[in-house]
């Protein structure tokens, strides 16, 4: 591989939930996260990688996803990537410096994207020890989903601004990558900019299936899945957090590089009544539908 990207990995995404302590018990007795740090209203929680953690949460009145976070692959790349978001006239909400308001500590800075999304650089934060894999325990995030008034306009501001490259655009949705995986960001076409789902990485399909079980036995139903998607070869179940946001398992994430041709639209149909590559995946519930729009990006300020 010759890659040289600018950003390394998708690291954590944090919400804010109306009851912390009914959100701690569902990611983790239910989903399988476990606590990293917490503190009087805010709580992080890990897989079993080495990330500081992928999932903040913060007490707040509402639900809403307050922002995602990237690590920049060296200090130069974080200030390159801070500059070239300045120059490019989108103001900083949080300069480029050391960070004092977060558990994972590093340098950084973030700026607020022209659809409202809440988007953050780190380098240098703090690294734990990696678990020993286990099955049904997400070992990192895959991808955030975001929903879009403009899906190539989105696709370029990835590109230009944060040095993503397009792997795949299919009739409703584009897909950039910033490391091997074959998405890190999937864009979907909507009537609204919000989040779509947030999905986290099992070790292997059987570790889907497992954890998806779990949820099943805490009163969660299957909202779509499970099945392997398209673009990404990934093995996918969705379900609906009790706070309304829709979280993903999934597994076997497509690896691609430079070499990877790709996809349009024409390349990504199924036959009528298919959802999935497989077949057996049934349509996605309407509460997942209607959850998939919902959830807003909360402005803040630092």
């Amino acid at each position: 591989m010759t890659e040289d990207f600018l950003i390394e990995a998708l690291r954590s995404v944090q919400f804010d939930v109306p009851d912390l302590e009914q959100a701690e018990a569902f990611y983790t007795d239910v989903w399988g996260l476990t606590v990293a740090e917490r503190d009087t209203d805010r709580l992080w929680l890990r897989g079993t990688g080495d990330d500081p953690y992928l999932l903040g949460l913060h007490a707040a009145d509402g639900a809403a996803i307050r922002d995602m976070t990237f690590r920049a692959t060296s200090a130069q790349a974080l200030e390159t990537l801070a500059h070239r978001v300045a120059d490019a006239g989108v103001s900083l909400t949080t300069p480029l410096g050391a960070i004092t308001d977060d558990p994972a500590g590093g340098n950084g800075f973030a700026f607020v994207d022209p659809r409202g999304r809440n988007i953050r650089i780190v380098h240098d934060d703090r690294r734990l020890i990696a678990e020993p894999l286990q099955r049904d325990r997400p070992e990192r995030l895959a991808h955030v989903n975001i929903n879009s008034t403009d899906v190539d306009a989105d696709v370029a501001m990835f590109e230009t601004l944060l040095g993503f490259r397009l792997t795949d655009r299919s009739k409703m949705m584009g897909f950039v990558r910033t490391n091997s995986d074959h998405h890190s960001i999937v864009i979907a076409q909507a009537p609204v900019n919000t989040l779509n789902h947030v999905a986290f990485l099992l070790p292997d399909w059987e570790g889907v299936m497992v954890a998806s079980g779990r949820l099943i036995d805490h009163g969660h139903p299957i909202a779509w899945g499970v099945g392997r998607h398209g673009p990404g070869d990934n093995v996918f179940a969705y379900f609906v957090d009790p706070f309304g946001f829709v979280v993903e398992h999934t597994a076997e994430v497509l690896q691609v590089d430079d070499h990877y041709r790709v996809g349009g639209p024409d390349d990504w149909t199924w036959a009528p009544g298919r959802t999935d590559q497989w077949g057996i995946a049934p349509p996605k519930s309407d509460a997942c539908k209607a959850a998939q729009l919902a959830i807003p990006f909360g402005r803040r300020t630092g």
